[in-house]
């Protein structure tokens, strides 16, 4: 089953995100991330409202971008910064349960991140989203630099 395999489990930072590409049917490359979402060791603190489906393997993927503005990546090649369990977006603040993806807080509050279907076995995460396909590691290559706001947040 190595056909779609992201990475194991073990190399899913606690803190931070693994970046990878997909490509959809038309061939159209987009950049996800998988982050390991607590569920495993937490009850998952549901938010009110309709959610995605989550893993209960304890790791979450996610279309790699911001809620309020779509061109904006939340892991921008080095992990996207995480505090409690949460994504933060350093450009406009706004938080992302890691593991429902929901914005709990910041100028998309009520919005959740895009999900992306994945399977874990035997201790490794699987694509199995029908419509993205793997297509390798990081960022998408020939993206230019994230084109960011102007206003940052400091961590």
């Amino acid at each position: 089953m190595d056909a779609g395999r992201i990475t194991a489990l073990a190399d899913v930072p606690e803190d931070s995100t693994v970046l990878f590409r997909v490509a959809d049917d038309s061939g159209e490359e987009r950049e996800a991330i998988l982050v390991a979402d607590g569920a495993a060791a937490t009850d998952g603190g549901e938010p009110s409202g309709s959610e995605p489906e989550t893993s209960d393997d304890g790791v979450a993927c996610w279309l790699n971008y911001c809620q309020h503005l779509t061109h904006i990546k939340l892991d921008k090649g080095s992990g996207a910064p995480m505090r409690d369990g949460e994504l933060i977006c350093a450009n406009h603040g706004a938080y992302f349960e890691a593991d429902t993806g929901y914005c709990s807080y910041g100028p998309c509050e009520g919005a959740y991140l895009t999900d992306v279907e994945i399977t874990v076995s035997e201790g490794d995460a699987y694509l199995t989203d029908d419509e993205y396909e793997f297509v390798g590691m990081g960022p998408i290559e020939s993206d230019d630099l994230d084109r960011a706001s102007t206003s940052n947040v400091e961590f």
